[in-house]
């Protein structure tokens, strides 16, 4: 047994247009309805660039195979961020300008990474992981 990826991340919210249009903005994500029987009034999943489905954005009353309380915009518990390799940090920094989102840089000059973090409509945190870029 072995981890391959981490597969998606799943944000409920009550502000299903508005975050769908957050990471298709910044991160250049493809918007797509989720498949049935979610529909596209609860279900928004976010494609990069190699067709995988890696946000998948729920409103509060969307079907859950497991349902547990959330409270959109609140901490996420014990989750602190969601971190995505990326590519492009020039043309990321333009987006992060252009939408007025707050954001803050790192560096890890020992590894060669470049970091931004944002955080999306819900609050939740978003590590911008740049090796090399």
């Amino acid at each position: 047994m072995q981890v391959n990826w981490l597969d998606h991340v799943n944000v409920i919210t009550d502000k299903l247009d508005e975050t769908a249009e957050f990471y298709k903005a910044l991160l250049n994500l493809e918007r797509r309805n989720a498949p049935p029987p979610l529909t596209p009034e609860n279900a928004q999943w976010m494609y990069d660039a190699g067709g995988k489905a890696i946000v998948h954005i729920n409103s509060v009353d969307c079907p859950r195979a497991f349902d547990r309380h959330v409270e959109p915009g609140a901490l996420t518990g014990a989750v602190h961020h969601v971190a995505l390799n990326c590519s492009g940090y020039d043309e990321l920094m333009q987006r992060v300008d252009a939408l007025g989102t707050p954001f803050q840089r790192n560096t890890v000059d020992a590894i060669g990474l470049r970091q931004i973090f944002v955080s999306d409509p819900n609050n939740v945190l978003l590590e911008l992981n740049f090796f090399g870029d």
